[in-house]
């Protein structure tokens, strides 16, 4: 049986952090929540939605690292303070990672998530949940500059 590549989602103080491993190669990149979550506020964007298009990104960019590829495929489920436009907090939970049908053992705990947004003194909090199943393309060129970068 061979060596599973690793994914590593961790919380820290600063943000996120997304490691991805195999064998000896290792790419490493962290989310700085404070830097991005003042541009969303400043911009009047939703944090808790552009955090999950930020999220997905930075680990197939991780990914793309250590082992280009064409698709990457996500399942996360995401559990919100309510619906994603005006979440303050979430959770989310890693599932399942795969490369171009090359899948990541994920070493994730659930990433929480809390004071993405300044909420009204009357927001009520209603539970939200949702499941993302993501099949993200690595465009032609780009998958080209990656390959490049591993040989």
């Amino acid at each position: 049986m061979g060596v599973s590549p690793v994914l590593i989602v961790k919380v820290n103080d600063s943000g996120v952090s997304v490691r991805a491993r195999f064998y000896d190669d290792l790419a490493e990149h962290d989310i700085i929540i404070n830097s991005v979550i003042t541009y969303w506020w400043v911009n009047n964007l939703p944090p808790a939605k552009k955090f999950l298009e930020l999220f997905d990104s930075v680990i197939k960019r991780t990914i793309n690292e250590i082992i280009p590829h064409k698709i990457l495929n996500l399942k996360y489920d995401v559990k919100a303070n309510q619906v994603l436009d005006e979440a303050s907090e979430m959770e989310i939970n890693l599932i399942s990672v795969d490369a171009d049908g090359v899948g990541f053992k994920i070493d994730s705990e659930v990433i929480s998530l809390q004071g993405l947004r300044k909420v009204p003194d009357d927001f009520e909090p209603k539970e939200f949940s949702v499941s993302f199943n993501q099949s993200i393309e690595t465009p032609d060129i780009v998958l080209k500059k990656y390959k490049e970068m591993k040989n």
